[in-house]
């Protein structure tokens, strides 16, 4: 079996500190033995944060940390001191993560910027030393707060691909080829059905230095949508592209059932994925004249565009890049 070092999913324990206790104490002089209620406050448990970092790609460095436990904050004591705050808990993740409580399966957070930070579980609060409850009716309180609790649950964080243009496609379909050809990403390239069993990711150098990510996404199948194949494990990662890349091989029997069995499986997962905009590549199409072309364009939609290229001999390559910048600017 393929080794991977692509992880999109982690479920994980986590839990937040405790608030530290507040003191109750009563300050004592040499000259004044009552001198009232000195007891400080308790320090604040530690937070769990999540942080987007731009340099990571996976979740694979949190594969093995199944437990995230914060530190409590440390009690009051007496001179009005306050206790020392927990260290927080800072846990990078990639750009397009999402994190979500386990049971309820609702989404907590969503990191989309470098150096973002969101307050995943907040740590308790510290309690009240007896000096905060002293009033001039109740100069010596003999009672201070407890620390509030820190929360616990069992969290999922997940990982939605960054990328302006996905490539789509049945398996098998040219797709890794391509992204060899147009970018410097060197994914698996074979001869049989889920080659690629996760995304990778290039960059195409466009004119004047400019740029744009391209994702290469594990084959769809008829059926995806309700989990056959790869399912629903790779179709989410096509929610976050700008642009939606159809990849036709020029040998397939009937160009338009196949666009539209794709068309059909990204509708049944997310109908919203219906408003991005789509490019459609007969590929592999070194082998074709201008009557099959033609005929194969009179098969395509007319509202999309398309473009016939060869990874083979780099022909309509130049001109795919130019429609998708083009596509990407509008």
């Amino acid at each position: 079996m393929e080794k991977t070092n692509f992880i999109d999913y982690i479920r994980v324990f986590c839990r937040s500190g405790n608030g530290g206790a507040g003191c109750r104490h009563f300050m004592r002089t040499k000259f004044n033995p009552q001198a009232g209620p000195d007891g400080g406050d308790g320090g604040r448990g530690a937070h769990i944060i999540l942080k987007g970092n731009q340099q990571l790609w996976t979740l694979l460095h949190l594969r093995y940390h199944k437990n995230i436990l914060a530190e409590n904050g440390e009690g009051g004591s007496g001179n009005n001191s306050t206790g020392k705050n927990g260290k927080d808990i800072i846990i990078e993740v990639p750009l397009g993560t999402i994190a979500r409580d386990e049971q309820s399966g609702v989404q907590e957070a969503e990191i989309l910027e470098d150096g973002q930070e969101i307050v995943w579980l907040s740590g308790g609060r510290g309690g009240l030393g007896n000096a905060s409850f002293a009033t001039p009716t109740n100069q010596a309180p003999e009672y201070a707060q407890p620390g509030e609790k820190g929360s616990e649950a069992w969290k999922t964080l997940e990982l939605k691909v960054l990328a302006d243009v996905g490539l789509v496609g049945l398996p098998n379909a040219g797709k890794s080829t391509l992204l060899s050809v147009i970018t410097a990403a060197k994914p698996k390239i074979a001869n049989y059905a889920f080659t690629t069993l996760t995304p990778q990711l290039g960059i195409v150098e466009y004119r004047n230095g400019q740029s744009f990510c391209v994702a290469d996404l594990p084959g769809i199948i008829e059926g995806a949508a309700e989990g056959k194949g790869l399912g629903h494990r790779f179709l989410r990662h096509i929610e976050r592209n700008s642009i939606l890349l159809f990849l036709l091989p020029a040998d397939s029997p009937d160009h338009k059932k196949e666009f539209e069995i794709l068309l059909q499986e990204l509708k049944e997962y997310n109908p919203d994925m219906q408003q991005k905009d789509f490019v459609i590549a007969i590929s592999k199409s070194d082998m074709l004249d201008d009557e099959l072309k033609a005929a194969i364009s009179a098969e395509l939609p007319v509202h999309i565009p398309h473009i016939f290229i060869s990874s083979l001999t780099n022909k309509g390559l130049s001109e795919l890049k130019d429609l998708l910048w083009k596509t990407l600017n509008k």
